[in-house]
């Protein structure tokens, strides 16, 4: 898929310095990827604290049936 965007050049060229691209296309996925990975982390924290669990469960001894 091809597209065309309007992307800062001086965020773009900041972007390329700090990074070990060597390409803008490679940058953006990267970003892309980076963007996409933070956002579904993002997600599992909003689990936290709705999940009931079960008080006697005992992981320790979980371990010494196997």
């Amino acid at each position: 898929m091809v597209n065309n965007l309007k992307i800062d050049e001086k965020l773009l060229e900041e972007a390329l310095a700090l990074s070990e691209y060597s390409t803008a296309n490679l940058l953006i996925e990267a970003a892309l990827r980076e963007y996409i990975q933070r956002r579904k982390q993002l997600k599992v924290l909003d689990l936290f604290g709705t999940i009931d669990y079960d008080e006697d469960y005992n992981y320790k001894q979980q371990r010494q049936n196997q």
